[in-house]
């Protein structure tokens, strides 16, 4: 079980102050660019945190939120957070907790004043980590120890995991809302979310009945099913997974390993690439053996996607159903 959550959490790394008093509501603005003769999406971001005011350091504190590590207690407004998980750096920017965030690990890029380290979230080091002198430090994965080290220092920390869901979004955002004195921010992004995606859903085109697809996290052919977060954004616009069968009883937890000879059968009309990072792309989809005569390949829709953004399960979930919502434009144009 822990062999397979720590190989989850590595193909989706690969591929992933006080009570608020008013404020403003946190702007997330994409713009989507489409390339005629590639059909290539070029997907630009930028958020800016809400502004809020608080009435003390320690207002509203004590409190107690949940995470994946059971209930944690933090007793006073974090000013010092390390953050160890690119998701949860994007989360906690969002809310406006950034100017709290005193470090975070070499996999948070995102946003561009996020403070990167060295710090390691996979192979973390405790008095690295502490050197930072944290009173809140927020994880996407422990190897063992490391939350009982933090504990024994009296630093409070926060693991959350990937998201199975997308409501698993909409947990943890408000979460670190609650142990950041953001929760009304919180409230307000999860909102905005929501209501940004079910835009993207409702200007999408209607699709023809059974119009499917395949999601590569790697190429081996790990994929997400229907099951997961990333699965659940694509079966908003009604697309059917050709994975969806290969977990039926969960045993992958949603994250089976596919074989090629089992895609080229399926033959799916979009083939979306979370890896690209790492060297994929419509050319080397189109060099695989039979892979040239499947129908995303012959018309075009094959996918490339920002690796991050296809992986990360915070408020950028909005700019990967603006990647589907922009495909599925070219699929329905090129059969028009």
């Amino acid at each position: 079980m822990r062999r397979s959550s720590l190989l989850l959490t590595a193909l989706l790394t690969l591929a992933a102050c006080g009570t608020t008093g008013g404020g403003d509501a946190p702007t997330i603005s994409t713009v989507v660019e489409t390339t005629t003769e590639t059909s290539e999406v070029v997907v630009t971001t930028t958020l800016d945190p809400v502004t809020t005011t608080t009435t003390g350091a320690s207002a509203g504190f004590p409190v107690t939120v949940e995470a994946d590590n059971g209930p944690v207690t933090i007793p006073a407004s974090p000013e010092a957070i390390v953050s160890l998980s690119a998701t949860a750096t994007e989360m906690l920017f969002a809310i406006g907790a950034g100017d709290q965030v005193v470090a975070v690990d070499d996999q948070s890029n995102f946003p561009e004043q996020a403070p990167t380290t060295d710090l390691s979230g996979f192979t973390p080091n405790v008095e690295a980590i502490l050197s930072h002198e944290p009173d809140l430090v927020v994880i996407g994965y422990d190897p063992g120890d490391l939350v009982a080290a933090l504990t024994a220092a009296n630093v409070p920390v926060l693991n959350y995991s990937q998201a199975l869901t997308i409501e698993d979004t909409y947990r943890q955002i408000e979460a670190l809302g609650s142990a950041t004195g953001h929760a009304d921010d919180a409230i307000v992004v999860n909102e905005q979310i929501e209501t940004d995606l079910s835009k993207t859903v409702d200007d999408a085109p209607e699709l023809p009945d059974g119009t499917n697809y395949y999601h590569e996290l790697d190429n081996t052919f790990y994929t997400a099913t229907s099951s997961t977060f990333i699965g659940q954004i694509y079966a908003m616009f009604g697309l059917a997974n050709i994975a969806d069968p290969a977990d039926e009883d969960g045993a992958a937890f949603g994250y089976p390993q596919l074989s090629g000879e089992f895609i080229v059968s399926a033959d799916p009309d979009l083939i979306f690439l979370a890896n690209t990072l790492y060297g994929e792309s419509a050319e080397t989809v189109a060099d695989r053996p039979g892979w040239d005569a499947l129908t995303a390949v012959q018309e075009g829709n094959v996918v490339e996607l920002d690796s991050d953004i296809a992986s990360r399960w915070g408020p950028r979930i909005v700019d990967f159903a603006e990647y589907v919502a922009d495909a599925l434009v070219a699929l329905v144009n090129e059969a028009g």
